[in-house]
């Protein structure tokens, strides 16, 4: 199991995040072992990229890293996007020698460095590529909880409702049937297990005749929505 940390000094949460690098070049690929490491990712190396297609086939990988230097990486790439597309959304890398590597266009690829890796250049990169993940992981979980919302329409009419799950876009809330869903522009909750409280400006996105009502934000503070992200993500990784 491999450990991260996204909150105070002494609170850790659990996550695992994986990646593959298909390159025979060991020394290169010591490398990127440390720096994955480093970042808390599974490194998996393949030395053969018809072998390495195979694996993504029945695996699941967060990140693919590719040495085009590698004999076989042209077919591999056309094969990749066709054999394998659920790795649209995962970030593809890839390395070579800069007057040898194939335009990132041509390969799908999000990222690229240039072999031999420069370690300051290959942490920026690799580190933009795990935000990414991570990004990709929690922009649309949802935590499910029940804790006390106050609704307030256009005229400062408010009631209370019973929020029932939280993403970094919206909530969903229960209310008693006579609200006028149309009319609210207005959310405010506290976030269980913390002191903060978050208020923000909302539209409905949906609602039944059950009391049920989707919304969504439109105005949030910086500092609230990086406290919302931070909150998400310790739901996410704690379970």
């Amino acid at each position: 199991m491999i450990y991260i940390q996204v909150t105070a000094p002494g609170k850790v949460v659990r996550m695992t995040l994986s990646s593959m690098v298909v390159s025979r070049d060991w020394q290169e690929i010591s490398v990127l072992e440390c720096i994955l490491g480093g970042l808390h990712m599974d490194v998996a190396v393949e030395s053969e990229p018809q072998r390495a297609l195979t694996r993504l086939t029945t695996s699941k990988i967060d990140a693919l890293i590719v040495d085009c230097d590698l004999n076989g990486t042209g077919q591999f790439f056309r094969e990749l996007q066709r054999e394998v597309p659920h790795l649209n959304t995962v970030p593809l890398l890839i390395m070579g020698a800069a007057q040898s590597r194939p335009e990132m266009q041509s390969t799908g690829a999000m990222f690229a460095f240039d072999k031999p890796i420069s370690v300051e250049q290959a942490v920026r990169t690799l580190s933009a590529a795990r935000n990414m993940i991570l990004d990709g992981r929690l922009r649309y979980h949802r935590a499910g909880l029940e804790v006390p919302v106050t609704l307030s329409g256009r005229h400062q009419k408010k009631v209370g409702g019973q929020l029932v799950n939280l993403s970094q876009g919206g909530l969903q809330v229960h209310v008693d049937d006579s609200f006028d869903a149309k009319d609210l522009r207005r959310a405010s909750f506290d976030l269980p297990g913390t002191k903060y409280g978050l208020k923000a400006d909302v539209e409905v996105a949906w609602s039944d005749d059950q009391g049920n009502v989707g919304i969504r934000f439109v105005k949030i503070g910086a500092q609230k929505q990086q406290t919302l992200r931070v909150w998400l993500a310790q739901q996410y990784f704690a379970n």
